[in-house]
C-alpha cells in the first residue's frame, strides 16, 4: 500500500522525470568557433614527467552528473576510473569548483550530486548529510590525512567549512562505509580533498600566476585568490596562494538576513622534490582563519520561518582556525615485491572559540585546542592472490579546553573545569588495513579487513552530579570487513554490490561533552563503539552518447549512540546523556543519467530517495521513528549546451524538492530550525554560462534561483539566499 510519503515522493519523481525530457535551454546563436589554443600539461607524478605533452581540454560535465572515466584515489587507494570501482562515487574537480558550480565553501561542493544535502547552521557552518549521516559519521580526508579528530560531535558542525576550496585540484566522494580502508567514523562516505600541486614541470624555471575572483550578489560576497607555481629543471615544483573572503549579511527570498557575514583569510604552500622519476617528497602548509562567524538562529536577529523560534542570545559568534604541515613521500617500483610506497607525516591544529552573550547580559567564552600529530603508511603489492593494498595509520590528538564566564558589566565571574569537551585529554587512533583485488574473468572481487584500536584519556571533567572534577579513561577495538563485487557485462556496462561494515569508537565529544544547546549534554562513561553494516547494488553506463548510474543501498544501525533525557533540569534546558540505544536502518535509492542527441547538447537528471527508522524514547516507551533530518526526496533536471570546441557554455536546471513531515522526535522538538509539521518543499530554477576567452581568461556567470524563492533546507538555520548572481573569473598568466 502506497503511503501519502510514498505518493508525494513518486509526484516528485514523475516531475523529474518530466523536466528531464521536455526542459529545454534557450541561449543565443552558437558564437563563432574561437581559435585552438594548446595549453600546458598538468604534470601530477613522476611518470608524467618522462612522457610530457599537451593534453585535449575536457569538457565540463553537467552539474550533478558524474564522469564515470574520471580518475579516483580514494575508492581503493590508488587511481582507478570511477567506472571501475564497486562504489557509488563522485568526483568535483577545480574547474567545476570554480567556474562550473561557482562554489564558496567545501561543504557545497556535493550539494547537487545524490545522496547528499548539505544542512547549514549559519552561512559559515555547512556540514553535509551524506546518504543520512552527517558530523562524526563521515569522514574528511585532505591529501588523504583526517580532517576528523576527537572533538567532532554528532549532528551538524561547522568543520568541513575550514578547507580553501580555491586550494583544491578535486574533491573525491566515495558513498558507504569506508572504516575498513580508513577508520573510525566513515559511515554515510569518505570524502578526499586533493590539493593543487605545481603545474608545470620541464626544462629550467617555469612559472605561472593565477588570479581568481568571485561575487555574489543574493550572499553579498567576493573571494580573492592570489596563486603563483614555479618549477626547475624536472625537480623541484613549488605552489603557494592566498585566498580572501568577505561574506556579507545576505538577502534571502524573505529580505535581508542580519548578522549573517563573516571574513576569512587563507594561505597554502605546496613543494614537491624529485629525487629521479619515481621518487617525490612532499612538504605542505595550509592555514584557515575564520573570524566572528555568528550562529544568527540562536540570536534575537535571526528570522522566523513559517513559524520557527527566535532565538534569545544576543550574540553568539565563534572563530576558528586550522592549521595542517605535513610531510609525504611517495615511491614507485620500490622493489620486486612492492609496487608503490606512500608515507606520511603531519602535525594538524585545530583551535576553536565560541563568544556567547545571553538575553540575560551574561557572557560566556567556550572552547577547545586539538594538536593532532598523525602518521600513515601505504604499500602496494601483486601476488599471486590478487593486488593488495595494505597499511597502518595512527592519529594522537592532545586536547585543552576551556570555559570563563562573565557577568553583564563584562567582568570574569568563574572558570569552569572544561569547555565542550575534556580539558587534558589525549585520545590515540590506531589502525591496521588490508585490501585484495582478484580478477576472475568478467568479475572483479575486492576483500578487505582492519583492526581499530581506540584510547581516551580524560584527566578533567566535570561530573554533572557533584560538579567536582573527575577522570575518564575508556579504550576500544574492533575488527571489521567488507567484500565488493563487480561483473562486467561488456566494456560499457557493469554491475556491482557489496557488504561493508562500518565502525565508530566513541570520541571526547560522546564522553565528556558539557554543552547547552536546545538541550543541557553532560558526560557519561560505559559507552561501546557503534557498528554498521551496509548492503549496495548498483549499476554504471558509460556509453558514447549517454551514461548512467544508478545503486540502492540498506545500512542496519547496531548501537549507535543517541542523546537521551535524564529527567534533570540545568540551566533552563533539559539534561540529557548519551547511550547505546540507536537501533534502525537507513536505506535509499540514487540515481543519475546524461544523454547527448547532439555533438553541442546534454539533457541531465538525477533523483534521490531516502528513508530510515530507529528506535527512539517517547513517552518512556521506545518505538521505531524516523531518523533525525532525512533527506527529502530530491530531483534534478536540465540541458546543457557546448560549443564545439567547449569554450562557450550554457546550462539551465530545475531542482525539486518534496515536503520532509517525516520526522524524528528531535525534529519535532526543534522549533528554532524546523518549522512545525516540517520543511515545507520547493522548486529552484538556476542558469549557468560561460567563455573561455583565450588561454588566459576565464569567465562564468551563474542566476540561482531564478523566482526568488524565501526557501530552507531540512534541518538548517536559516534560509537560502534569494535570487543570486554570480560572477566568476580566472586570469592566468
Amino acid at each position: 500500500m502506497l503511503t501519502e510519503r510514498g505518493k508525494t515522493s513518486n509526484t516528485v519523481f514523475q516531475i523529474s522525470l518530466l523536466c528531464f525530457a521536455v526542459f529545454v535551454l534557450i541561449i543565443p546563436a552558437q558564437a563563432a568557433k574561437m581559435e585552438q589554443e594548446n595549453e600546458p600539461a598538468v604534470i601530477e607524478t613522476a611518470k608524467e614527467i618522462e612522457n610530457a605533452t599537451a593534453k585535449p581540454e575536457k569538457r565540463l560535465t553537467p552539474a550533478g552528473i558524474t564522469r564515470l572515466d574520471e580518475i579516483t584515489v580514494t575508492a581503493k587507494r590508488h587511481e582507478e576510473k570511477i567506472f571501475d570501482v564497486p562504489y557509488t562515487a563522485h568526483v568535483v574537480n577545480s574547474d567545476d569548483i570554480l567556474f562550473q558550480k561557482s562554489i564558496k565553501t567545501i561543504p557545497e561542493v556535493f550539494r547537487e550530486e545524490t545522496g547528499v544535502m548539505i544542512q547549514k547552521t549559519s552561512h559559515g557552518q555547512g556540514s553535509p548529510f551524506i546518504r543520512g549521516f552527517t558530523g562524526f559519521h563521515n569522514v574528511l580526508l585532505i591529501d588523504g590525512i583526517r580532517l576528523n579528530n576527537s572533538t567532532f560531535r554528532e549532528g551538524p558542525n561547522q568543520y568541513w567549512n575550514t578547507i580553501d576550496p580555491y586550494s583544491i585540484r578535486k574533491v573525491e566522494l566515495i558513498k558507504g562505509p569506508g572504516s575498513v580502508m580508513y577508520g573510525s567514523d566513515s559511515i554515510g562516505g569518505t570524502v578526499n580533498a586533493i590539493t593543487k600541486s605545481p603545474q608545470r614541470y620541464g626544462k629550467g624555471l617555469l612559472y605561472n600566476a593565477n588570479i581568481y575572483n568571485r561575487y555574489a550578489t543574493g550572499e553579498k560576497s567576493y573571494i580573492g585568490r592570489m596563486e603563483l607555481s614555479a618549477s626547475y629543471d624536472n625537480k623541484v615544483g613549488i605552489i603557494t596562494g592566498y585566498t580572501f573572503k568577505d561574506f556579507g549579511d545576505f538577502v534571502s527570498g524573505d529580505g535581508l538576513l542580519r548578522n549573517t557575514g563573516y571574513d576569512e583569510s587563507d594561505g597554502d604552500f605546496k613543494l614537491e622534490y624529485f629525487l629521479d622519476k619515481d621518487k617525490k617528497f612532499i612538504f605542505a602548509f595550509q592555514n584557515v582563519n575564520q573570524e566572528d562567524v555568528p550562529r544568527t538562529s540562536k540570536t534575537t536577529q535571526s528570522k522566523s520561518f513559517r513559524g520557527t523560534k527566535i532565538g534569545s542570545d544576543i550574540k553568539r559568534d565563534l572563530d576558528q582556525e586550522r592549521t595542517l604541515s605535513y610531510i609525504q613521500f611517495h615511491w614507485d617500483k620500490v622493489s620486486n615485491v612492492i609496487e608503490r610506497a606512500k608515507i606520511s607525516l603531519s602535525y594538524h591544529n585545530q583551535r576553536e572559540c565560541r563568544d556567547r552573550i545571553k538575553g540575560s547580559g551574561s557572557g560566556e567564552e567556550v572552547g577547545f585546542n586539538v594538536d593532532t600529530y598523525g602518521i600513515w603508511t601505504q604499500f602496494e603489492s601483486t601476488s599471486p592472490v590478487g593486488h593488495l593494498t595494505y597499511g597502518i595509520d595512527y592519529y594522537h590528538d592532545n586536547v585543552t579546553s576551556f570555559k570563563r564566564n562573565f557577568n553583564s558589566a563584562g567582568m570574569l565571574t568563574s572558570v569552569g573545569i572544561q569547555g565542550t569537551v575534556a580539558d587534558d585529554a589525549a585520545y590515540d587512533l590506531f589502525g591496521v588495513y588490508i585490501q585484495d583485488e582478484i580478477s576472475l574473468g568478467n568479475f572483479e572481487f575486492i576483500v578487505s579487513a582492519r583492526y581499530i584500536y581506540a584510547a581516551l584519556d580524560a584527566d578533567k571533567v566535570e561530573d554533572p552530579d557533584t560538579g567536582k572534577e573527575i577522570c575518564i579513561n575508556e579504550n576500544w577495538t574492533g575488527l571489521i570487513g567488507s567484500v565488493r563485487m563487480m561483473y562486467y557485462a561488456n566494456q560499457h556496462w557493469n554491475i556491482f554490490g557489496g557488504i561493508s561494515q562500518g565502525f565508530r569508537a566513541p570520541n571526547l565529544s560522546d564522553m565528556t561533552m558539557f554543552q547547552a544547546d536546545s538541550s543541557f549534554e553532560t558526560p557519561t562513561t560505559n559507552l561501546d563503539s557503534e557498528k554498521f553494516i551496509t548492503m549496495e547494488i548498483g549499476t554504471k553506463a558509460d556509453f558514447a552518447n549517454w551514461s548512467a548510474q544508478l545503486s540502492y543501498y540498506y545500512t542496519y544501525l547496531d548501537g549507535m549512540i543517541v542523546r537521551s533525557p535524564t529527567g534533570a533540569i540545568i540551566d533552563g534546558s533539559p539534561e540529557v546523556q548519551k547511550a547505546n540505544i540507536g537501533y534502525g536502518n537507513i536505506d535509499g535509492v540514487e540515481a543519475e543519467a546524461s544523454y547527448s542527441p547532439c555533438k553541442n547538447w546534454t539533457l541531465f537528471g538525477n533523483f534521490t530517495w531516502v528513508e530510515g527508522r530507529s528506535k527512539q524514547v517517547e513517552g518512556g516507551k521506545k518505538n521505531y521513528k524516523p531518523f533525525d533530518r532525512m533527506m527529502p526526496t530530491t530531483g534534478r533536471a536540465g540541458a546543457r549546451w557546448e560549443s564545439d570546441d567547449s569554450r562557450l557554455w550554457a546550462e539551465a536546471q530545475t531542482t525539486i524538492v518534496d515536503n520532509q513531515d517525516d520526522l524524528s522526535l528531535r525534529d519535532r522538538a526543534d522549533s528554532s530550525r524546523i518549522p512545525a509539521g516540517g520543511t515545507p518543499g520547493y522548486t529552484i530554477y538556476s542558469l549557468r554560462g560561460g567563455i573561455k576567452v583565450n588561454k588566459n581568461l576565464n569567465v562564468s556567470i551563474a542566476a540561482e534561483n531564478l523566482s526568488n524563492k524565501n526557501y530552507r533546507v531540512h534541518g538548517s538555520g536559516q534560509n537560502e539566499p534569494g535570487l543570486n548572481f554570480i560572477f566568476s573569473t580566472g586570469l592566468s598568466f
